[in-house]
């Protein structure tokens, strides 16, 4: 499931919520209650770690030969 980032553009409170990607946007803000909460253009961040695909199998350091 996603997480998306909210601001509250009347009180300034940001947070993180974990929404299905059909669920409608949150409009109310916990901390004032004011119907002002706006979902945050954000960059999606992930890391890989350990041995899995793409240290196997992607990973390749020289250009292939054509």
């Amino acid at each position: 499931m996603p997480i998306y980032a909210y601001r509250c553009a009347a009180c300034g409170h940001a947070d993180e919520h974990m929404q299905k990607m059909s669920d409608a946007s949150l409009t109310q803000c916990p901390a004032c209650n004011t119907e002002q909460y706006e979902k945050q253009v954000t960059a999606a961040g992930f890391q890989l770690k350990g041995n899995g695909w793409y240290q196997t199998d992607f990973k390749n350091k020289s250009a292939p030969s054509n």
